[in-house]
C-alpha cells in the first residue's frame, strides 16, 4: 500500500466517510475526495441520509454509486484504477467490511497502488454508550426475514457473550432482498427486535430453552450515531421495540454491567 498521495498518477484510494456527517472528515478525506479524478461511493453496506448526501453533492460535487456486484467484480473499477486516480467512499471505515479488503488484495496483485483513508467506525461511536470497549464480545448482524430462512446464529452469539460476561453488537441488516443491489432500507427498531424474538421462538421450537423471555432482555437502541440526529435510549427490548425512529440503528445487549457501566446506561435510560 502507497502512502505517499500523487493524485497525479493511477491509483485506488479506499476513504472512511465515518458517519456521514461531513465535518467529521479527516482532512486526508476532504484531500482525496478533492483531489482523485474519478469519485465513486460504495452504496450497499451502509446507508447516507438525504440530508447528509445532500450536504456532501455540495461540498464534493456528484459522484457514481456502486452497488454490491460492481464492488465484488470490479474489473471496471480496477481497470480505471491502473490508468487515473479513482477514490472509493465507504461509510465508516473502509476496513470494517472484507470486500474492501478483497479489493486491496485485487489491487496488489494487480500492481495498482493503494491508499487507505480511515474513518470513524461504528465500533468506535458506541463508546459514547459508556460500556467498557474491551468488554465486548462477538459482534454479528440481524438480517432481515427472507421467507421461511431465519438463521439462529446472532442469538447465539448473544447467549454465548452473555455466558461470558460480554457486550454484543448488533448491526442492523440494510437488505431485504440480501443482493445489494437495491437502494439499502435500513432496519427499524420493531423489525429487528421482533426478528430476534422469533429467533428465539425457533431456538425453543427446537428443544433449546431459554433461561428467560428475550423481550425482557435490558438493551440499547443507538441511532443515528455521529450524526445532529443521534439517539441513545437505554431500556428492555420490548420497550424499544415501539420507538418510531428514521434512519440508521444497531442495538447493544449488555451482559452484566460493572458500576460506571451502570450509571452511564441510566443516562439514556427511558420506561
Amino acid at each position: 500500500m502507497s502512502s505517499e498521495n500523487n493524485f497525479s498518477s493511477n491509483g485506488l484510494w479506499l476513504i472512511g466517510i465515518g458517519p456521514g456527517n461531513p465535518d467529521l472528515l479527516t482532512l486526508g478525506a476532504v484531500e482525496a475526495i478533492n483531489s482523485c479524478k474519478h469519485v465513486f461511493m460504495e452504496g450497499y453496506t451502509a446507508h447516507l441520509s438525504k440530508e447528509y448526501l445532500e450536504e456532501f453533492q455540495i461540498k464534493f460535487g456528484n459522484w457514481e454509486i456502486l452497488m454490491r456486484s460492481s464492488i465484488e467484480n470490479p474489473e471496471k473499477l480496477l481497470e480505471l484504477a491502473s490508468n487515473e486516480s479513482v477514490a472509493l467512499l465507504v461509510i465508516g471505515d473502509v476496513l470494517q467490511a472484507t470486500t474492501h479488503i478483497d479489493l486491496i488484495l485485487r489491487c496488489e496483485k494487480l500492481q495498482i497502488p493503494t491508499n487507505i483513508v480511515h474513518g470513524i467506525s461504528i465500533t468506535t461511536l458506541i463508546g459514547e454508550v459508556g460500556l467498557q470497549a474491551y468488554r465486548f464480545g462477538r459482534q454479528t448482524t440481524i438480517p432481515y426475514p427472507y421467507k421461511d430462512y431465519l438463521p439462529t446464529s446472532p442469538l447465539e452469539i448473544i447467549l454465548s457473550n452473555k455466558i461470558n460476561n460480554l457486550h454484543t453488537l448488533l448491526l442492523l441488516d440494510l437488505d431485504p432482498t440480501g443482493m445489494g443491489e437495491e437502494k439499502p432500507r435500513p432496519m427499524t427498531p420493531e423489525i429487528a427486535i421482533d426478528t430476534l424474538n422469533k429467533m428465539s421462538q425457533k431456538y425453543v421450537d427446537e428443544g433449546t430453552p431459554m433461561i428467560d423471555s428475550l423481550l425482557s432482555w435490558d438493551a440499547v437502541l443507538c441511532s443515528n450515531l455521529g450524526t445532529k440526529n443521534q439517539e441513545i435510549k437505554y431500556s428492555s427490548l420490548e420497550t424499544l421495540s415501539s420507538i418510531e425512529s428514521d434512519g440508521m440503528h444497531c442495538l447493544i445487549v449488555p451482559s452484566e454491567p460493572h458500576q460506571m457501566e451502570l450509571l452511564a446506561l441510566n443516562r439514556c435510560s427511558i420506561e
